[in-house]
């Protein structure tokens, strides 16, 4: 009985090693999409432009991703849309060797969660850079800063915005290709400053201590909150969304 099964344990091991056969960026697409319905090849070209993806170039200039692209890009599109990681702390996992490793192998979504940073940003680009990233118009900009939706700063005359103003345009820009523009999107608008200002309740003493330490805590436990809130957001969202079916 055992001969009769260790040619089939064979073929099944030679089966498995067989170097996979590349992807274009268009078949990564199509593979993703089955998981994730606002994957685009401009979204996998914008992460390759954050320097989260490394795909090989053919002498023509075009990507071919590996298995191990796609997994890696799997797991970035996870941690986005499971975990509300930002891609700068995004990009300190894959630099800290974290992605692919110990997280894909059951690390817990809380602690992943507390990953989430509320410090100021140390990165800040010009419109020129958002319009570019993002694929937003002049006019969608103009009106979600109108609305108080974003809110660049202003240095030496110009207007520089951090990576959440960047965020907030590229989902602004999807919305949009649905009719959507800045003054329905007054509604997140409020619905942040609701639960900012209940969390503002809940961490105000804490956060105002003389104590280091304890500030420090309130911080961690304040962006902990912050990521509770978001997927509890997420899941009334669904919840009501699935009356839709019928």
């Amino acid at each position: 009985m055992e001969s009769a099964t260790k040619p089939a344990t064979r073929t099944a091991e030679t089966r498995d090693s067989r170097p996979r056969k590349a992807l274009t960026i268009g078949a990564v697409c199509k593979v993703l999409g089955q998981e994730f319905d606002d994957i685009s090849i401009s979204k996998i070209r914008y992460l390759e432009d954050q320097k989260l993806l490394s795909p090989r170039r053919t002498r023509g200039g075009y990507r071919l991703y590996s298995q191990a692209d796609v997994e890696q890009l799997r797991t970035i599109l996870r941690m986005q849309r499971d975990e509300f990681l930002p891609l700068r702390v995004i990009r300190q996992e894959l630099a800290a060797g974290k992605i692919g490793g110990e997280r894909d192998r059951g690390a817990r979504p809380g602690a992943s969660r507390r990953a989430m940073t509320l410090e100021e940003p140390d990165e800040w680009v010009n419109l020129d850079d958002v319009l570019e990233q993002t694929g937003a118009t002049q006019e969608l900009i103009r009106e979600l800063e109108d609305y108080g939706i974003i809110q660049p700063r202003q240095r030496n005359g110009s207007k520089l915005f951090d990576e959440t103003d960047v965020e907030i345009v590229r989902a602004a820009t999807e919305l949009s290709r649905f009719g959507v523009g800045g003054r329905n999107l007054r509604v997140f608008r409020t619905s942040a400053d609701r639960e900012a200002a209940l969390l503002e309740q809940l961490m105000a003493p804490s956060l105002r201590s003389r104590s280091p330490a304890r500030r420090k805590e309130a911080i961690e436990s304040l962006e902990g909150l912050a990521a509770t809130c978001t997927q509890l957001k997420h899941l009334l969202l669904v919840r009501d969304l699935r009356r839709l079916r019928g």
